[in-house]
């Protein structure tokens, strides 16, 4: 009996471990993992210069350039390059032919309050998937024409030089 009662306690121990190994995995694929994958520096074959763009609610025409930040409140990358976002839109002031937009998954209401929260002012914030503007990461920035054709586009956090280059293409010349 008593080999018996030290054989299921053991059993009882590897399904505890077993139970405990699982919920650990699922906590740590929905709370510790990002929602969108997020990267550090890459490029993002998917968006390509001339593509055209469609986004709910956004006239391309009225401006001569529009910078899309794609940005999500839990991604890491996003917060973390918020001083460069606060810069851009700094150096947008007095740019009266772009305008800056910011495209979030997350309400409305949250989306402004994420973006506030970071002192990062934009003209316009749009609900929307990532995907719908083809990105597949959190942050992607990308420049847009007047007619709505990708200009080019940037993704994850930026050493500087990316930065300087973002902000050469969106606020540079009209078209370039």
């Amino acid at each position: 009996m008593r080999n018996l009662h030290q054989k299921v306690q053991f059993l009882a121990n590897i399904a505890i471990i077993v139970v405990a190994f699982s919920l650990g995995g699922v906590l740590v694929s929905r709370y510790a993992l990002p929602i969108f994958h997020q990267t550090k520096n890459v490029e993002d074959p998917r968006i390509e210069p001339g593509m055209k763009l469609s986004l709910s609610g956004v006239d391309w025409n009225k401006s001569d350039k529009t910078l899309l930040m794609v940005l999500s409140t839990n991604c890491r990358y996003c917060t973390e390059s918020a001083p460069f976002y606060q810069r851009v839109a700094r150096q947008k002031v007095g740019h009266n032919n772009v305008k800056l937009i910011a495209v979030l998954p997350q309400s409305s209401g949250e989306a402004q309050q994420y973006l506030s929260t970071h002192g990062i002012t934009v003209d316009e914030t749009r609900q929307s998937v990532p995907r719908a503007v083809y990105a597949r990461a959190t942050p992607t920035l990308i420049v847009v024409d007047k007619n709505g054709s990708v200009i080019e586009s940037w993704v994850g956090k930026l050493p500087p030089e990316k930065e300087a280059e973002v902000i050469n293409r969106f606020l540079g010349e009209p078209g370039g």
